[in-house]
């Protein structure tokens, strides 16, 4: 359960990274290719669920696993392609660059963020300390 406002930082900071890493990995199987649709990689999401102290109201984030997307394989028509099937046809991965990009920016942001929370609870904390 979330406790300090660092408990909920760093939660938030290890969600981040678990959706960054999702989006770096779509992104290095990008335009992968494979012999058969079966085979050929899916994006991976990361899911997310609050998490709630009803006695405090303090609510914070937790990662309920990562998926695989159900998009469908790309065909392209490449019969010298040395992994071509019996039709000539290899099948890609669907990852949308662009969109793993925009994927990897929100999540640099959202944990740039956390880490501006902390900076401002630590200064907030000195400053308090060294009040006479």
């Amino acid at each position: 359960m979330p406790g300090s406002i660092f408990d909920v930082a760093q939660r938030g900071m290890s969600a981040q990274l678990v959706r960054m890493n999702a989006a770096a990995s779509n992104l290095a199987n990008a335009g992968t290719v494979t012999g058969s649709e079966a085979e050929a990689y899916r994006p991976i999401r990361a899911v997310f669920a609050e998490d709630l102290d009803r006695a405090t109201g303090m609510g914070s984030v937790r990662v309920e696993g990562v998926v695989r997307e159900n998009a469908a394989a790309i065909r392209q028509h490449e019969p010298d392609h040395p992994l071509a099937d019996a039709n000539g046809d290899v099948w890609t991965a669907p990852v949308d660059e662009n969109a793993e990009m925009v994927e990897m920016l929100e999540s640099s942001r959202q944990y740039q963020n956390m880490v501006e929370a902390l900076s401002t609870a630590k200064q907030l904390m000195l400053d308090t300390m060294r009040l006479k």
